[in-house]
């Protein structure tokens, strides 16, 4: 095993080169109160000691129905992941989860160009004017944009994964599922942890968590990392290497608690990124695209990276959120979330994927602002009913820009001839959507009997949209060639970037959802239940000209999306709490799928990705998750499921670069893009008894999922193969001083499987793909002190 990490990986890291206006204070007070605060150190090595001496499953509560409950009882199909599995297996980032989710998808290019479906539905990158079908939220705040949730994951508490539609009890509609991700609060006893790890490519990572009290009532907790890496995707024109970059963050909490009423959790938090992600390799190409390749003299080969352009992306984002809680006389909990974050997206990067100019900058710039304020009661738990009630305000105000920055060589290459029409000129497009959405919800539960519950919920939500999009006239270049009667280049100039105002947008939508749910225990360890639900998401606005110069622009407007779901389930504990089995099957019908796709105007020369109504899908399957623990020391979880996830309906679908001379395909009867059928994954560890007070441990992982449509045409020059990954590690927990340290070898690929994060469709019948990370090893050493 060769690590390429050493003394000299340590002298690039830099301070933290960013704004702590929001977390310094509270890092501050953290940090003075417990270096004055010695005396109470944590018990890691007892209980670790404790835990090895019954080899049974312990019980995961979640907040699934807005209250704590045990993971067992909940009607629904939840997986949970606790940061200790994070940590174990080394998933710190977005894209890692659907390595250990069933049902999941992540197709991740950068930041912007990333989404996160569940089961099959949810594909949707790259749509600056709409919200994802399957909700992510962090502390109780929902995310507006996925690429939100594209930072390291730090000092998490446990995430939970809820499939199928959520409209009745979480903050905005998403009718395909929630990933709601908890991060460790303050405490009142002290807890220090720092974390340094080092691996092949120049990987570096080092993380930090600090908590304890400030006074008898305020308690305060600080964490931060950084990465970085080199990168592993070389570039052939001139041997840069790609994919790499610096990452950090840091957050800042303060926890007021006066008695045990009342509870008030003040969260600030800023992270950062720089680096070449969204860099891609050509995966596939009709016969346009290679033909104007060679009219230009350029050099692109399938499966490499060969431009003459930047790659690089650059992302801000601060968050701020308050959470209330109040215990109210009567077992009632009043709580109260408020909470703003704004998000900054600036790329460069090289469209046109060859070592000549002829796109030589192009992207979208995105700024975005959100505010939401959820308010919600608790009734207590109930012999006969009990229920949660709330309202919910979001506002959100996006604005992107897109801009082009042609080269010498774009009318060879975008028209075929040079008729100086694109040649050298900057075209700018500026776009704006402000979102208001506003809902009430409820939802309770009957305990007919000791065994049988009966829930029902329901929410309104009515959402307002106003959108804009207006391109400028186009600047540079020069006189175009004009041959009366037969070409006129001011024409075509004029309508690829000719100047266009949308005027005012509006957009307006009142949406329903519910949940009916029938739950028996058929003893204290097996619970079966049925549910239907309804969910609906409002529509969206297409901030690109995209279609509106020839269709119109009302056509930038995109349909809801509206999903019926089935369930049926089964979750049980067998074997003296050794062995935690879960199953269930699903159909989810959706209306209206909304989906990312290309579109190129008739008479166009170049295209333009846009939203659109798919038609209808059809999500179904069955899902299976197992926990066991067989012996003393090991513990095993495996989870996989079977989709079929495929469209009823889709007559006006895209056609894919390799069928030449129609301008629709009929999709119907096929799969949906990016939704494989088949998802595996297992993974376990195993700690040896401690001796002289030394546990050796040993983890391993496999992640599998079948082929894949990597496109909305459902091209044969754009489907994802399937792939498996396995991961190792083994490792060592020793006390030392007043705490324990943790050392550990791994790697991560261990096979050198080569794999694709997502593929997108490019100019000329391009299809570029973002490959996965190939085999890395590292070292990491933890102190929990």
């Amino acid at each position: 095993m060769l690590l390429r990490y050493s003394a000299t990986t340590a002298h690039r890291l830099k301070p933290l080169s960013i704004s702590l206006w929001l977390a310094l204070p509270v890092a501050l007070s953290a940090t003075c109160a417990l270096a004055a605060d010695e005396t109470d150190k944590p018990s890691t090595i007892a209980s670790t000691q404790a835990d090895s001496d019954a080899p049974r499953l312990e019980q995961v509560t979640v907040t699934a129905r807005r209250r704590a409950e045990e993971s067992q009882d909940v009607p629904t199909p939840i997986t949970t992941l606790s940061g200790a599995q994070l940590e174990s297996q080394r998933i710190y980032k977005i894209q890692d989860l659907q390595q250990a989710l069933p049902s999941v998808n992540v197709a991740y290019t950068h930041a912007r160009v990333s989404s996160f479906a569940v089961r099959g539905i949810g594909n949707n990158p790259a749509s600056d004017g709409l919200e994802g079908s399957a909700g992510i939220y962090l502390d109780n705040v929902y995310l507006g944009r996925p690429g939100m949730a594209a930072f390291d994951m730090m000092d998490i508490e446990q995430l939970e994964l809820l499939r199928g539609p959520q409209g009745t009890l979480f903050g905005k509609n998403t009718t395909a599922g929630v990933l709601n991700i908890a991060t460790r609060g303050p405490t009142f006893t002290p807890e220090r942890s720092v974390q340094v790890s080092g691996g092949q490519d120049g990987y570096f990572q080092g993380k930090g968590s600090f908590s304890g009290p400030i006074t008898d009532t305020l308690a305060g907790r600080v964490s931060f990392y950084r990465t970085r890496d080199d990168g592993y995707l070389n570039n052939r024109y001139d041997g840069r290497t790609l994919l790499g970059g610096e990452r950090e963050g840091i957050r800042g909490q303060l926890l007021f608690k006066p008695n045990e009423d009342f509870s008030l959790r003040w969260i600030n938090e800023y992270n950062s990124e720089n680096s070449s992600s969204g860099s891609s390799v050509i995966y596939g190409a009709g016969p346009v695209f290679w033909k104007r390749a060679a009219l230009v003299g350029a050099h692109p080969e399938l499966g490499k990276s060969n431009i003459d352009g930047r790659q690089n992306v650059s992302v801000h984002q601060n968050a701020s959120s308050v959470e209330a809680n109040w215990n109210l006389a009567g077992g009632y909990t009043l709580t109260s979330i408020s909470a703003y974050r704004s998000w900054h997206f600036n790329p460069a990067n090289d469209a046109d994927q060859l070592d000549v100019p002829v796109i030589k900058d192009y992207g979208f710039e995105v700024h975005d602002r959100q505010f939401s304020q959820e308010i919600r009661l608790a009734s207590p738990k109930g012999d006969f009913f009990d229920y949660v009630v709330g309202a919910y305000a979001f506002k959100q105000n996006l604005g992107n820009r897109i801009f082009t920055d042609f080269g010498p060589l774009a009318d060879l290459d975008l028209i075929g001839a040079n008729l100086n029409a694109l040649n050298n000129i900057n075209s700018k497009v500026n776009g704006k959507v402000n979102t208001e959405s506003y809902a009430l919800f409820a939802q309770g539960t009957w305990h007919l009997s000791d065994r049988l519950d009966f829930s029902a919920g329901i929410r309104g939500t009515y959402e307002e949209k106003e959108a804009n999009v207006q391109r400028f006239a186009p600047t540079g270049g020069g006189p175009a060639v004009v041959i009366p009667g037969v070409v006129d280049g001011n024409a075509v100039r004029a309508g690829q970037v000719g100047a266009y105002d949308s005027g005012n947008l509006h957009m307006h939508n009142a949406a329903p959802s519910f949940l009916a749910s029938v739950s028996y225990h058929f003893d204290d360890d097996v619970l079966g239940y049925a549910s239907l639900s309804h969910g609906e998401k409002s529509g969206g606005v297409n901030l690109a000209v995209a279609s509106a110069p020839s269709a119109g622009a009302e056509s930038l407007l995109v349909g809801p999306e509206r999903a019926n779901d089935a369930e049926l389930g089964v979750k049980s504990q067998l074997f003296d709490h050794r062995l935690q089995l879960n199953a269930n099957v699903f159909w989810t019908g959706v209306n209206g799928y909304q989906a990312t796709t290309y579109y190129q105007p008739p008479g166009a020369l170049t295209g333009y990705q846009l939203l659109t109504n798919a038609g209808s899908v059809r999500s179904r399957g069955v899902e299976l998750e197992a926990t066991a623990v067989p012996v003393r020391g090991l513990t095993v979880n495996v989870n996989g499921s079977f989709n079929d996830v495929t469209y009823l309906s889709f007559k006006n679908a895209p056609c894919p670069a390799e069928v030449v001379g129609a301008t629709t395909c009929d999709l119907t009867g096929k799969p949906v893009a990016g939704a494989s059928r088949w998802i595996g994954n297992v993974n376990g560890e195993y700690k040896w008894p401690r001796v002289n007070g030394v546990e050796p441990y040993a983890t391993g992982s496999y992640a599998y999922r079948s082929e894949s449509e990597g496109t909305l045409d459902n091209s044969d020059l754009s489907k994802i193969n399937g792939y498996g990954l396995a991961n190792f590690s083994v490792g060592a927990r020793v006390g030392y001083g007043d705490g324990l340290l943790d050392a550990s070898l791994w790697v991560k690929n261990a096979f050198d499987k080569e794999y694709y994060l997502a593929v997108g469709n490019g100019i000329n019948g391009l299809y570029t793909a973002s490959p996965g990370q190939p085999r890395t090893a590292g070292v990491t050493v933890r102190y929990d002190f």
